[in-house]
């Protein structure tokens, strides 16, 4: 129990540094102990960039950010092969150089600024866990996570991710204001930050490194297996489908439900429900999991696996409102 009780020492590192945002902060924690991506949505300014920076600090391995723009090419991310001219063997006369795709946690920020060539080389690699550049494939590595920031409101210049290819994330995350305390405490939090780097810079001294809470690749290994071995009773498993069949058949549930889903779960979202709702109930340290765990982690995995109609929009049924309506229409044995 050591690896998780130093994952609750890490959310209580988090939250101290990324106030306000506890369910956020949880769920990234989750998506780092299922071996998933995260896609991030919200408003410029709440602190979505800040949660990943403080997570990579206490992860051991290379950080990485890209920031997608309109320009931005393929071979800016994957890599490239670069031409050697003074190459004696014909063989070395193209070297490849790895892209910042080739690192352990990855920024992706404003995923949706990028075109749709772009979009698809980043989301290849990580659902292949490879990159294939001139017929030559380059393995990224074990401890590879993706971390995608999107803006809902500004669409001008903008490629909306396909519903297949949000598939490949594990879980979306909305990003939402924080409350007027801690709004307040962001404001004292800030402000100290800013008089220790001034007095640093003013004094011409270095930054003091803080003792910081690190996470070996070691230590995430271990805990991907001890999640895989939290036990699933046939009875969730079942808890689990019949939320999915639903969903692929809301006719079961009623008419307005039916008229709100066009298409419903994929077996992915299945597979990221039973995985993620493992990691919730490690977290919460019991070794079964329970329809608690479901609930709490299924907003997260399935509201951008759900595709909702013209009528859903029309009576501003949001994914959260689809997914809370499949969870009251499921009992739990």
């Amino acid at each position: 129990m050591m690896q998780r009780e130093k994952l609750l020492e890490l959310e209580q590192k988090m939250n101290q540094q990324v106030l306000g945002q506890e369910e956020l902060v949880r769920m990234l924690i989750i998506a780092l102990l299922c071996d998933g991506h995260v896609l991030l949505e919200g408003l410029p300014g709440l602190a979505k960039t800040r949660a990943v920076r403080e997570l990579a600090r206490h992860v051991e391995g290379e950080y990485r950010r890209i920031q997608f723009t309109p320009d931005l090419l393929p071979s800016d991310i994957t890599g490239s092969e670069i031409y050697q001219q003074n190459a004696t063997r014909e063989e070395d006369q193209f070297t490849f150089r790895p892209g910042p795709v080739f690192g352990n946690l990855i920024l992706a920020d404003e995923i949706n600024r990028a075109s749709a060539r772009v979009q698809s080389a980043l989301l290849e690699a990580m659902e292949e866990r490879h990159v294939t550049v001139a017929g030559k494939t380059w393995p990224l590595p074990g401890v590879f996570m993706v971390l995608a920031t999107q803006n809902p409101v500004d669409q001008e210049g903008t490629w909306p991710l396909p519903e297949a290819q949000l598939d490949r994330f594990l879980m979306k995350v909305l990003v939402s204001y924080p409350s007027k305390e801690n709004e307040q405490k962001v404001m004292q939090l800030v402000r100290a930050e800013q008089q220790q780097k001034y007095q640093q810079l003013s004094q011409n001294q270095p930054s003091a490194a803080a003792e910081t809470l690190m996470l070996t690749q070691q230590e995430i290994a271990e805990c991907w297996q001890a999640i895989a071995h939290v036990h699933v009773a046939p009875t969730i498993e079942n808890y689990i489908v019949n939320l999915v069949d639903l969903s692929r058949h809301p006719e079961n549930v009623s008419d307005t439900l039916a008229s709100y889903l066009t298409f419903g779960i994929s077996p992915r979202g299945t597979l990221a429900l039973e995985r993620c709702g493992r990691a919730q109930a490690w977290l919460e340290g019991r070794a079964a999991v329970m329809p608690e765990d479901i609930k709490k982690i299924a907003p997260a995995v399935l509201r951008h696996r759900l595709m909702l109609s013209y009528q859903a929009n029309a009576d501003n049924c949001t994914p959260d409102d689809a997914v809370q309506m499949l969870l009251d229409a499921v009992v739990a044995q």
